[in-house]
């Protein structure tokens, strides 16, 4: 079975795939101080904790925004598993042409959700990775990565907040009921919820204009932790897929390197009247949608 680890900043969303689906899914804290030893025990509970016992694993891919962390992992997979994890990392192919100022400079994390996006859905398609920090993503109708932007996550962005105004209470990230609040908490639970989904939506005008002829064509799709909040709120989102990064990790490994017990993935979509795929195993359908340089390939 093949393990799959996205770690992030905040958290590690791992994942156990049988060559046809994703048969668990489970979270980590993220910490770079841990040893080896630490996180061979995190694993193995992990596992434990979907009912999966730690030998059924045979081989590791992992795609990482926190270095440190990626050579005691790498330690770990070899000195208890025999296996060296394949790492998202400049070099490999993606199926993509990378069309940046400095592509070995781009995170790893927006390559994989940009293959799987461009993978299911076609292109033009713009991503949003909603996480501890915010990074959407363009690709256009040929399979050119043309870039984004990065801003910072909605989460950080309210803990600045609390941090740097003494009177203002730490609130829970909801759908507020109204946008003119009547009280503290709701005013800035509107402020917070309504102000980013603003941004959402400027970003998305600006990137399609950009996109020119390509501009009415474009698929919009959010992923992340804050993916489901905001991508309900914003009527400009085709589709939030929770699962877009454990999937584009899944078909990176799948073109880098032979599987080891795990046969290619033969995934069945079920596609709209116009023939384009929708997500249908792991992501929510929010409404029907209307490849070299050096570093990554």
């Amino acid at each position: 079975m093949l393990l799959i680890l996205d770690i992030g900043n905040t958290n590690i969303v791992a994942a156990l795939d049988n060559g046809t689906r994703f048969v668990a899914t489970w979270r980590l804290t993220t910490d770079r101080f841990k040893t080896k030893d630490e996180y061979r025990f995190l694993i193995i509970e992990g596992m434990a904790g979907v009912n999966f016992p730690p030998d059924k694993i045979r081989d590791v891919v992992i795609s990482s925004v926190v270095p440190p962390i990626n050579s005691v992992l790498t330690a770990t997979f070899q000195d208890y598993w025999g296996i060296s994890p394949f790492i998202i990392q400049p070099g490999i192919k993606t199926g993509l042409n990378i069309k940046t100022d400095d592509p070995r400079g781009l995170g790893s994390d927006r390559i994989v959700n940009a293959v799987a996006a461009f993978e299911r859905y076609g292109g033009p398609v713009i991503i949003f990775d909603l996480g501890t920090a915010t990074t959407i993503c363009v690709v256009n109708a040929n399979g050119d990565f043309l870039g984004g932007a990065i801003c910072p996550g909605i989460g950080i962005s309210v803990e600045a907040l609390v941090a740097q105004a003494a009177k203002l209470p730490r609130v829970e990230i909801v759908v507020p009921t109204r946008a003119i609040g009547k009280n503290t908490v709701e005013s800035m639970q509107s402020g917070i919820y309504h102000g980013y989904v603003g941004m959402v939506e400027a970003l998305i005008h600006r990137f399609k204009k950009e996109l020119g002829p390509q501009e009415n064509e474009a698929k919009v799709v959010v992923t992340g932790g804050f993916g489901q909040l905001i991508g309900q709120g914003c009527q400009l989102v085709d589709f939030v897929y929770p699962n877009l990064t454990l999937e584009g990790l899944r078909l990176l490994y799948e073109r880098n390197r032979k599987p080891i017990g795990n046969p290619p993935s033969k995934r069945i979509e079920r596609r709209s009247s116009k023939g384009k795929p929708q997500a249908v195993e792991l992501g929510l359908i929010k409404k029907p949608a209307s490849k070299s340089v050096p570093g990554y390939h």
